[in-house]
């Protein structure tokens, strides 16, 4: 198969993840820059020092909290803080600033470090923005809690009792959501999604009550690959020939399948629905959506809210 235009970004990616796991294993004391710089493979030459700068900040620009704690004057030093990175590469600064306030308001300083979060509520926010520092749900902070401390949550919800073994909290669209798993499901088969401000009653068991659930991480820098949201089943035709683009922008599918007119069916399990829209976006009418209607539907309203239109029913 003939490989599309551009640079091949394995190189780069292999790279930042080395970077990546030499800070992780080194939390407290931090790693130098010239051991960084080994590790990357730049070498010793005078950019070295330039290119690993490049990559820490590609490296934050993904969510990682990186700083240097040498002193002035002294050789770099960095050192990655651990904080819920998931969470934080979902937040816009105006969801930050109101997740902070939400921490304040309950007293959890050491939850807004833990979670990266920014040093004060108060942002440059655009007017757009401005529904975003609605006040959270009153029971955010007990939830994030309890998905901290692996506590068993309780409450109701859609008229009936639950109690769930928590894994995550996130936010989508300006909506929180608790993932969990019922205790129901005693093979933590099935992960729920469950809004917050619409749980009632909400209360928790002590600390260690809850299974611990395989966490879901990012295993890869490539945001298609996060699990950010319930996975779905996406069917993509394209020409045959511009198989490679959707590939490099989309990642490996699960299936290929010949279509018609000298196209290909492309089956991908997508578990982050806006990385999604935007490579689709990129990809433009080399691509189009087969299945299911409410992913099209989706992309379709998105790109209608960037002209400014609305969709038609």
């Amino acid at each position: 198969m003939v490989k599309g235009p551009g640079r091949d970004q394995r190189g780069p990616m292999e790279r930042l993840v080395r970077i990546a796991a030499m800070l992780q294993a080194h939390p407290e004391q931090g790693v130098s820059g010239d051991k960084l710089i080994r590790v990357a493979g730049f070498g010793g030459g005078k950019d070295a020092g330039t290119q690993l700068s490049r990559d820490i900040a590609n490296l934050a620009k993904q969510g990682w909290q990186i700083e240097n704690v040498a002193a002035a004057g002294e050789t770099a030093v960095y050192r990655m803080t651990t904080v819920d990175n998931r969470l934080r590469v979902r937040l816009s600064p105006g969801q930050g600033a109101a997740l902070r306030r939400a921490v304040l308001m309950a007293d959890r300083g050491d939850l807004a470090k833990r979670l990266g979060l920014p040093e004060s509520g108060t942002t440059s926010e655009a007017p757009a923005a401005a529904a975003l520092r609605a006040v959270p749900p009153a029971d955010l902070g007990l939830v994030v809690d309890a998905v901290r401390d692996h506590q068993l949550l309780r409450f109701g919800y859609k008229g009936t009792t639950r109690v769930v073994h928590p894994e995550s909290v996130r936010n989508q669209n300006n909506v929180w959501y608790l993932r969990g798993v019922e205790d129901t499901d005693p093979d933590d088969t099935v992960v729920k999604a469950f809004v917050v401000s619409r749980m009632t009653d909400v209360d928790a068991d002590g600390p260690a009550t809850a299974r611990t659930l395989p966490p879901v991480r990012h295993t890869a820098l490539h945001p298609m690959a996060w699990e950010i949201d319930p996975p779905v089943e996406v069917v993509l035709s394209a020409p045959a020939h511009y198989e490679p683009d959707v590939r490099r922008w989309l990642g490996e599918p699960e299936d290929v399948t010949p279509g018609e007119d000298d196209s290909v069916l492309l089956r991908y399990r997508v578990t982050h629905r806006a990385a999604l829209r935007t490579r689709l976006n990129e990809l433009g009418d080399r691509v189009r959506i087969v299945s299911p209607d409410e992913v099209r539907a989706e992309v379709i309203a998105a790109l209608d809210a960037a002209r400014g239109t609305k969709a038609t029913p």
